[in-house]
């Protein structure tokens, strides 16, 4: 488990041997049809379709962070919208823009709607909407480990899940082109790809590389695997490991409590991320969403 290529990142590492009990994955990420019957059944309402908590929020940010008004905190999420030019040392503010409206169902916000995308994966999803989910259907969110390991598909110490043969536009659903001003569309999606889409890993599961982050159940911390070494003083095979009691990381640091995300997005790319590798973390707050953001079920 952990880094392996010239782009890991130091979250990545130290890498070291893990064992993980026998699961049940499913093959795609959960569908917007999936979800659709999971809301019609419950009733369910999610995190970006209620109105938000300052209360909760402020406690996440900068003790100085003024409170926005009142329209500002309706409902909504977070959408991509590429910059008209590209600036040296943008920041992604240029890019990340708050919809109000955007939900699973109303993706782009307002007048949109999942007609004709019923098999690509829900997006628009907290680490709290797919937990409900899960529980619904039986089933939980996989843990870091158990998710780095179905990625790889069974093919041990290379880079992508594929191998180590670099990533081209047949292989995932990535950007192509200049991020984030050009899309050349060239594994022919814009945004998300239906969610059996690409060629299946070793284990036969789709799209665990880009198209949409992937929920799991570990809390994130950037050093969790150098502490989970210093604390095996014995130097076993650590055993279905379930990540650290408590969060950090440095490009959060006011968040108490972050979730793992996995396996990149359409918006990865090899000038500006490269997180379809079956190595790489990322970190959110339980409560946030985006419209590349999604999540997969296990199950024993």
């Amino acid at each position: 488990m952990g880094g392996v290529g010239q782009h890991a990142r130091p979250d990545e590492y130290p890498r070291h041997e893990v064992e993980i009990s026998g699961f049940w994955m499913d093959e795609t990420e959960v569908t917007n049809k999936q979800f659709s019957a999971f809301v019609q059944a419950t009733g369910y309402i999610t995190t970006a379709e209620k109105k938000v908590d300052w209360e909760t929020l402020k406690k996440d940010l900068s003790a100085d962070t003024e409170k926005p008004d009142e329209d500002s905190l309706g409902p909504g999420s977070l959408i991509f919208q590429k910059p008209q030019t590209l600036e040296r040392d943008m920041h992604y503010s240029k890019w990340w823009h708050w919809q109000k409206g955007a939900c699973w169902s109303q993706p782009e916000g307002p007048g949109s709607s999942i007609e004709g995308r019923e098999d690509y994966p829900v997006v628009h999803v907290s680490y709290f909407d797919a937990l409900e989910y899960c529980k619904w259907a039986n089933k939980r969110l996989p843990t870091e480990a158990e998710w780095e390991y179905a990625a790889r598909g069974g093919l041990s110490d290379k880079e992508y899940c594929w191998g180590n043969v670099p990533i081209d536009a047949s292989r995932a659903n990535t950007w192509q082109g200049t991020f984030p001003v050009t899309n050349l569309k060239s594994d022919g999606y814009e945004s998300t790809a239906p969610a059996r889409s690409f060629p299946r890993n070793g284990y036969g599961l789709y799209n665990m590389p880009g198209n949409v982050w992937e929920w799991c159940s570990d809390n994130y911390k950037h050093t969790a695997y150098k502490e989970r070494l210093e604390a095996n003083s014995e130097k076993t095979t650590l055993k279905d490991p379930s990540g650290p009691k408590n969060s950090s990381d440095p490009r959060h640091p006011f968040a108490k409590v972050l979730k793992v995300q996995r396996g990149g997005s359409f918006l990865c790319n090899p000038g500006y991320c490269t997180s379809y590798r079956p190595s790489a973390r990322m970190s959110s707050t339980p409560d946030s969403s985006t419209c590349h953001v999604g999540f997969r079920c296990v199950s024993n």
